[in-house]
């Protein structure tokens, strides 16, 4: 009784997907092996990871501004000295 209740919902499954447009993801996620679960400490490293990313995308743009900040002043200090 367990296999045929087994059976029977992979063949709605299989029905579903076919009719959908979908049984090559289907059959991908059959076939494909289990992701291995990650330690606590992999997880970590990657949000560690994730946040320096972040961080360093952050400083670039910072950098970005204080250079325009800094054009912008020398341009400022040129036109008051012109003014003078």
């Amino acid at each position: 009784l367990r296999r045929e209740r087994l059976y029977h919902s992979h063949v709605k499954e299989w029905r579903a997907a076919r009719d959908a447009g979908a049984l090559e993801k289907l059959v991908d996620r059959r076939t494909s092996p289990a992701r291995p679960k990650k330690s606590a400490a992999e997880t970590e490293n990657e949000k560690l990871r994730r946040q320096v990313e972040r961080l360093e995308k952050e400083l670039a743009r910072n950098k970005a501004a204080l250079e325009v900040m800094g054009k912008a002043s020398a341009l400022l200090d040129m036109i008051s000295e012109g003014a003078d």
